[in-house]
């Protein structure tokens, strides 16, 4: 073996050897990063002020509301049906534990674009009622040429408002529900795409 290889070996093993140094100085760097963030976030409690699942036993502490767009099909599209209604429809369980009869609201009428909005504000609740369970559903269309109510969506079987966006400042959870159909004829349709 010569001289000069065996420098060049050397050379390469110090070289390896400072390049693997550099990597696990980098590694431990970054995971110090990620301890101390780890660290700092254990002093914080997260919790999500934007978006919930519904408190089951005290679900109208705040005013709630329910949204969405109700269509009529027509052919292959979807047009917003002006003027139709959504119901909502709430299960309640009464200060002695029984549950009570299902209670109802209807929203204000679809606006040109289709879009519903029912409120409940905690005074239109019995005193120590609590929710336990929303469904929205269909209620009217007012086109005669499109009243056939269609489940899609589960808009006749009821779809449950399950999650919810805090708005007015935690004033209102407001539900959203996916798309909802009318249609002219009387066969069962798919949801509108997008």
């Amino acid at each position: 073996m010569s001289l000069s290889m065996a420098c060049n070996n050397y050379v390469c093993h110090e070289h390896n050897h400072r390049l693997l140094l550099s990597r696990t100085s980098l590694l431990i760097a970054v995971s110090l990063v990620f301890m101390s963030i780890e660290s700092a976030a254990s002093d914080y409690s997260f919790k999500s002020y934007s978006h919930g699942k519904p408190d089951k036993q005290r679900m109208l502490s705040t005013m709630i509301g329910a949204q969405g767009v109700i269509y009529c099909r027509s052919g292959t599209k979807f047009i917003p049906l002006k003027g139709a209604l959504a119901r909502i429809s709430c299960l309640a369980v009464d200060t002695r534990g029984y549950e009570t009869a299902p209670f109802s609201i209807l929203s204000k009428p679809a606006d040109a674009n289709g879009y519903f909005l029912a409120t409940l504000s905690p005074s239109e609740v019995e005193d120590g009622w609590r929710l336990s369970e929303c469904k929205a559903f269909l209620h009217s269309s007012p086109v005669s040429s499109c009243a056939v109510p269609t489940d899609a969506n589960r808009g006749i079987s009821g779809a449950l408002l399950s999650s919810y966006t805090l708005i007015n400042n935690g004033k209102m959870k407001l539900y959203s529900t996916r798309p909802f159909v009318y249609s002219p004829g009387s066969r069962p349709i798919s949801s509108p795409s997008g």
